[in-house]
């Protein structure tokens, strides 16, 4: 059907709905129709890749112009134009510290035309022209929203640095995206490397304390975005078809949210699910026949070359015995008070001098070393894995997707099909770090941070340390298809942002090289607890899309189940039933031991002792080491189930319980309160309390609260974001429950600023409108065909 004519095929009952609610711009160019349901979701229906991004763009602007624009200051590296120099961006698009370190890098990446020469590069080492047309038609529907509507959102209404866009400017985007583990990381210490001066100190890294920062920074239980994803296979389902359930942690505001909608080229492509800002394809979703979500992944995407400096010139190095050159990119940024500011940074045939990967990882350019940043996903504006998803017809044909593409910088892969298949794979764009070229070429730097961290630190003084290159990679430098860690049709497989070792308990992967994440290592309490939960599911069997929505708020506290029981019994055991806090001061604890006791090791919001067992284990694991902590360690045997038995005898756990009441009773809070009276988002003035926990507690429903001292959890920083759940009946229409946690706009005068966090407070969901026949029959449907000029 060409659904063009969508306005001639709806019902009399839904046209009469609709009347005067139409939009109806004239004029020519590209164009989209756009038919809304509730929740503000947009279904864009084109009748080509360029239109279809013309009505994605326009849509997306609609509900979160403040937010495009914003990004879009970045990447054209004006911020300090128009936010000053030292203020901070929301962090989405780079680790940035200030804006003039963010202006600086993104106006270099800008001088240096690197995006336009990656969207010139032919496909497959470029975009595909589908890819292009996608962007072209976003940037164009972004625009004509600009121009054919008022901002509302107080954010940047009336704002000068809301401007129209060009394709270059939604590719730096994209551009962003990809390296933000690699270059993004580094930004602060790319743009602050200068060459050493007589005074310059010659110290050297501490390799063993550089080893512990570099690990610690690259944990993922550190990190804002995560997430969770099962796919069952039919031999888990009660109807034979696969089933999924993905559940990504990603930050709740600024440039990194998902947003909804539902794509379609009738005969081409028919897809749902959510974007990230700022993209004109699905990130993670389903169509009638496979589903898929992404999970950030442990495989780090940069490695370090330690270079030997000419003693003559501190800006060339040397390679085989024979200098080179660095290459120089000066850059100016403008400053809100009219000035300018420049500043020189330096290339390599490696990449850019990096004088640090934060603050707790200095890489000091000395006069006689210095260290270049790799990061492969600088060459990698290919954009095309999302489209190949949108148009599989089962997961063998996304695994091709894949292996022709090569896209993905930093995620995992869990998808299921209509046929009962299952598939996980960690499909990455990485440096091509193999174990021997490691044990080979790294510097006695590297030797200590490959083996923590997985970061490299090659020697790049030598011409046979160069990565190399697998036959079947797309570009060079990489990882070919061949080396991923992949699991085919397992019963269930499961990633919580661990490795791929335990995708599934009873085949485990191993195999890979260090560089994709460990093997036989401690695993967090979340994947711990979901490894527990969907092993579980799938050993019961005749699983439904129902079973997926209940492992979604069951809420469990893996941390609870382990410590809570043991707590309350050391609490009770407390001489006078006193401990000391960590200022000296003796605490009356007594009550909080009946507390724990009853606690039902939820974190659900009616849950009472949720947030003082939350308060408390924070403190206690950020100040007794894991090895003081468990008296049973961790087996690589018994990888799920250990470590485990608090070590009660530890002062730790008596400090910690003291501290956490202090806390409480200081803010006012009782010990005993629901988690929800405490735990909440305020939206228009109102309350929305909120079941779901913390990293550390192994929560699946995640919800990273920012803590205010006189009322507990006031806001939401990451978590749960757009979660879907999916299966199939042998229907067209796919069996689809979907909730997007923040809401589609961050615009409070919009109806769509919290209508879905209400929902996702009283842990309800969203029936997916997906077939032509359900998404005329909704009773909010609204139909607003979109064109480039009136």
């Amino acid at each position: 059907m060409a659904l063009f004519t969508v306005a001639a095929s709806l019902s009399p009952a839904a046209a009469a709905e609709n009347r005067g609610r139409d939009h109806h711009p004239s004029g020519g160019g590209l164009s989209a129709v756009i038919r809304y349901t509730e929740y503000g979701i947009p279904h864009i229906v084109a009748k080509d890749y360029a239109d279809l991004g013309f009505g994605t763009g326009y849509a997306q602007a609609a509900d979160q112009v403040c937010t495009l624009a914003d990004g879009f200051v970045t990447v054209r590296g004006e911020r300090s134009r128009w936010f000053g120099a030292d203020g901070v961006t929301d962090g989405s698009l780079s680790s940035a510290s200030k804006n003039l370190s963010s202006d600086l890098y993104f106006k270099g990446v800008r001088d240096s035309h690197v995006v336009e020469k990656l969207l010139a590069t032919r496909a497959p080492a470029g975009p595909s022209a589908q890819s292009k047309e996608l962007m072209r038609g976003w940037a164009a529907g972004y625009n004509a929203w600009l121009k054919q509507n008022r901002i509302t959102d107080p954010a940047c209404k009336g704002a000068r640095w809301v401007r129209p866009v060009t394709i270059t400017d939604v590719a730096a985007h994209g551009f962003a995206i990809s390296v933000l583990g690699g270059q993004g990381r580094g930004v602060d210490g790319i743009t602050a490397a200068q060459p050493p001066t007589a005074a310059t100190p010659t110290t050297a890294p501490d390799p063993a304390g550089s080893a512990k920062a570099a690990s610690e920074l690259f944990a993922q239980d550190q990190a804002d975005m995560g997430s969770n994803a099962v796919a069952f296979s039919g031999a888990a389902t009660a109807n034979g078809r696969g089933l999924l359930l993905g559940n990504p942690h990603y930050p709740w505001h600024g440039g990194r949210r998902f947003w909804q909608m539902q794509q379609t080229i009738p005969g081409e492509l028919n897809v749902s699910g959510g974007a990230l800002l700022g993209t004109a394809t699905v990130s993670i979703g389903f169509n009638d026949k496979v589903a898929w979500s992404h999970t950030v992944a442990t495989g780090v995407t940069l490695n370090l070359h330690q270079l030997s400096l000419d003693p003559a010139d501190p800006t060339a190095y040397l390679v085989d015995g024979k200098p080179e050159h660095m290459t120089r990119r000066t850059v100016t940024v403008p400053v809100k008070d009219g000035a300018t500011v420049t500043r020189t940074q330096w290339w390599t045939r490696y990449g850019p001098i990096v004088s640090n990967l934060g603050p707790s990882l200095p890489l000091p350019w000395t006069r006689t070393t210095a260290f270049a940043l790799n990061d492969p996903n600088a060459l990698n504006l290919r954009a095309d894995t999302a489209l190949g998803f949108a148009k599989a017809r089962s997961t063998a044909d996304m695994s091709k997707a894949l292996g022709r593409t090569q896209d993905l910088p930093w995620v995992n892969t869990i998808a299921a099909d209509a046929s009962g298949h299952s598939l996980f794979t960690q499909s990455q764009v990485l440096p091509r770090i193999t174990d021997k070229l490691a044990a080979r070429c790294s510097t006695p730097l590297g030797k200590a941070l490959y083996p923590a961290s997985g970061v490299a630190v090659l020697d790049g003084s030598r011409g046979d340390c160069a990565l190399g290159s697998d036959p079947d990679a797309v570009q060079p430098g990489v990882f070919g298809p061949a080396k991923m860690p992949v699991l085919k049709d397992a019963a269930y497989a499961e990633n919580s942002n661990d490795s791929a070792w335990l995708t599934n308990t009873d085949h485990p992967l191993t195999g890979y090289e260090r560089v994709f994440g460990t093997i036989g290592t401690p695993r967090s309490l979340r994947t711990r607890g979901a490894v527990e939960d969907v092993s579980a599911m799938a050993a019961k069997g005749e699983l439904t899309v129902a079973d997926l929505q209940r492992q979604e708020f069951a809420d469990r506290a893996p941390a609870g189940n382990l410590t809570a029981a043991d707590t309350a019994k050391a609490c009770t055991a407390l001489p006078g039933g006193t401990a000391t806090n960590s200022s000296g001061t003796a605490v009356d604890v007594s009550s909080a031991c009946a507390v724990l006791a009853k606690w039902d090791r939820t974190v659900d919001s009616t849950s009472r002792g949720a947030l003082l067992f939350d308060r408390y284990w924070r403190k206690l694991t950020a100040t007794v080491p894991a090895a003081e902590l468990w008296k049973v360690p961790f087996s690589a045997a018994d990888p799920v189930r250990t470590p485990n038995t608090l070590n009660t005898a530890s002062p730790g756990v008596a400090r910690a319980l003291a501290d956490a009441v202090t806390e409480l009773r200081t803010a006012g809070i009782p010990l005993d309160s629901a988690l929800g009276e405490h735990q909440y988002v305020v939206r228009n003035g109102k309350r929305i309390p909120l079941s779901g926990g913390t990293e550390g507690l192994g929560i699946w429903n995640k919800v990273e609260g920012i803590w205010d001292p006189t009322a507990g959890y006031t806001e939401v920083a990451t978590g749960s974001s757009h979660i879907q759940a999916v299966g199939w009946n042998g229907s067209s229409c796919p069996m689809a429950r979907t909730l997007l946690t923040y809401s589609q706009s961050e615009n409070p005068n919009s109806p769509h600023y919290s209508d879905q966090t209400k929902l996702y407070s009283a842990k309800r969901w969203v029936t997916s409108r997906f077939c032509e026949r359900d998404i005329l029959a909704s009773p909010a449907l609204r139909v607003v065909r979109v064109h480039e000029h009136h």
